[in-house]
């Protein structure tokens, strides 16, 4: 599964897997993808460092990158306090309402929640670059689209490549005039932030709207066969989230949530904007439910909602609301049925991608006699 991209990065697949878990993000590079790893919830300082580190410690050499989640814009002198006072009252009782409705018990004192997302400030997220420009890393990668010029320019004097997400060849074409190096061309069916065009339409349209820029294919991917299919389309490779979270390697830190992941179907995820205030794909909850109901409040913008609701996912999560509980995740999930190691994936990958060259090679073969 090599491309001119992988080539250009020394892999052997043109698999880039994203994950928040480190030993996800090596394991991927251990087995010839490329790790990439998403650094939105490292707040604390030195977190990232001691992350980054222990990648370097397990990597074997291979090359890895970085997932942020920077505006392109700057946004001068906002703090979070400043956000935090933002946030209506009603939404705050109706979280508390919600809460106490399924008897979701409080956090101890003093603990903190893990679901407190500040990576998204642009503040954060330069912090988060000091610290990673002082690794190897091969690959930035921006989750709200092309980031800002001088981030840009500080990764290409590094010989860092530049990826941005689209949800469409309008997205797509500004990444490139904005000097970014790869484009991820993310479908409708995948997890977390997502457009509303689905992977087979939006694949070809950015290939053709950027070319010769190289292009990821990303969105319900899930099988050699998807990723022989994402090439065909123009891409130069593909861009995984969801298929690691089911992988030994993963910590989610909840067994009930990983049971719903496994034994969740393709129609059981939403796009709601429940957690953060923008359209994410994520397990359907009976929280995503009370969110998107007619009678609720209503969902805030980002980053309010996120602000909001952080402390509340992190008692769901920490309690194992069954009901509430769910996660960011793609249509995908409904082929996750298993927990098996990330190299267990790559080698059920790689036979599916020869499984499906060779039956186009055997058609394509038959047609032209």
């Amino acid at each position: 599964m090599q491309t001119e991209l992988s080539k250009q990065l020394g892999v052997e697949h043109a698999v880039f897997g994203f994950t928040p878990f480190p030993a996800v993000a090596a394991a991927i590079s251990r087995a010839g993808g490329f790790g990439v790893l998403g650094a939105v919830r490292y707040t604390a300082p030195g977190d990232l460092e001691r992350d980054l580190d222990w990648i370097e410690a397990h990597v074997d050499g291979k090359p890895y990158g970085l997932d942020v989640v920077m505006p392109a814009k700057k946004v001068e002198g906002v703090t979070e306090a400043d956000v935090e006072a933002m946030i209506p009252a009603a939404h705050r009782e109706f979280v508390r309402e919600t809460l106490a409705k399924y008897g979701v018990p409080e956090l101890a004192e003093g603990e903190v929640s893990g679901w407190r997302i500040t990576g998204w400030m642009e503040q954060v997220a330069r912090r988060q670059l000091d610290v990673a420009f002082d690794y190897p890393i091969r690959l930035l990668a921006n989750a709200l689209g092309s980031p800002p010029a001088d981030i840009v320019a500080r990764a290409h004097e590094r010989g860092v490549l530049v990826a941005a997400l689209a949800g469409s060849a309008r997205h797509a074409r500004k990444h490139r005039d904005g000097g970014i190096d790869i484009v991820v061309a993310q479908g409708y069916e995948a997890g977390g932030h997502t457009g509303e065009i689905a992977s087979m339409v939006l694949t070809p349209e950015v290939v053709e709207a950027v070319d010769p820029l190289p292009v990821l294919a990303a969105g319900g991917i899930g099988s050699g066969q998807q990723i022989a299919a994402a090439l065909a389309l123009g891409a130069q490779g593909v861009w995984l989230g969801s298929v690691w979270l089911t992988t030994a390697e993963a910590d989610l830190r909840s067994s009930a949530l990983t049971r719903k992941l496994l034994a969740a179907g393709s129609g059981d995820t939403v796009r709601s904007r429940a957690l953060t205030g923008k359209p994410a794909r994520q397990l359907r909850t009976e929280w995503t439910d009370a969110w998107d109901a007619a009678d609720g409040p209503g969902t805030l913008p980002m980053p309010l909602q996120g602000l909001l609701v952080a402390e509340a996912v992190s008692r769901i999560q920490k309690y194992e609301i069954d009901p509430l509980l769910g996660t960011p995740v793609g249509q995908i999930v409904g082929r996750m049925n298993d927990v098996r190691g990330v190299q267990a994936v790559f080698d059920d990958l790689t036979r599916g991608f020869e499984r499906a060259v060779d039956r186009v090679n055997r058609i394509a073969g038959r047609s032209g006699t």
